[in-house]
């Protein structure tokens, strides 16, 4: 269970009416009827180059607040490894090495590109009803697999009331990851809940497009 009371905000509201606005724009909205979409229909838009509004969701207001933008790689002495732009240790199949940059459109391309292949796709392949489930919801635990992984995101029990549509519930249980090293860190509850002054809270995000 969450630490906080999780209530949803006028902010989130905004950011989740604005990337609806922007998925309108895009043909997101016009490329699936209502009543009908689907993981195979999701994979053809993606082909046809347009990105789902759960992604620019998550990316632009959950990942990016969060995580850090470095446009010089530099070596990430706990992971033993360097890295770039948002968190970036292969380029192009080649490890990231000293010495290397990017524009901050560059790291964003490239943040947007691992996103769509290496999380939300496999949400959308294996956590059944992900993709019937609220922008929001979607949104939600995008985020959090990109933080603490995919594997554990689909098995999660967040991931698990998504599918039985229990979408209040599967916001609350994406709360549970708030520790590192077996203990509580507040920056992770922050990340999980409500957020900070500054930057919206998975929860937060998730309960305000219920």
């Amino acid at each position: 269970m969450p630490i906080n009371k999780i209530r949803s905000s006028s902010r989130a509201k905004a950011a989740i009416a604005a990337v609806i606005l922007s998925a309108s724009a895009t043909g997101w909205l016009a490329f699936f009827s209502p009543e009908r979409i689907t993981p195979a229909s999701v994979h053809t838009a993606i082909e046809q180059g347009i990105t789902p509004p759960a992604v620019d969701l998550a990316v632009n207001k959950l990942i990016i607040p969060w995580e850090g933008l470095v446009l010089q790689s530099h070596w990430d002495s706990f992971a033993k490894i360097w890295d770039i732009c948002y968190g970036e240790t292969r380029i192009n199949g080649k490890a990231v090495t000293a010495g290397m940059s990017f524009t901050p459109a560059e790291c964003l391309a490239m943040l947007k590109v691992r996103v769509i292949n290496d999380y939300y796709l496999p949400l959308v392949d294996g956590v059944k009803g992900y993709v019937e489930a609220p922008v929001s919801v979607q949104a939600s635990l995008l985020s959090g697999a990109y933080n603490f992984g995919v594997s554990a995101a689909k098995r999660s029990t967040a991931a698990r009331l998504t599918t039985a549509r229990k979408y209040r519930q599967a916001c609350e249980a994406q709360t549970a990851f708030n520790r590192a090293g077996g203990r509580i860190v507040n920056g992770l509850v922050l990340r999980r809940e409500m957020g900070d002054k500054q930057r919206l809270g998975e929860a937060e995000l998730c309960v305000s497009g219920l």
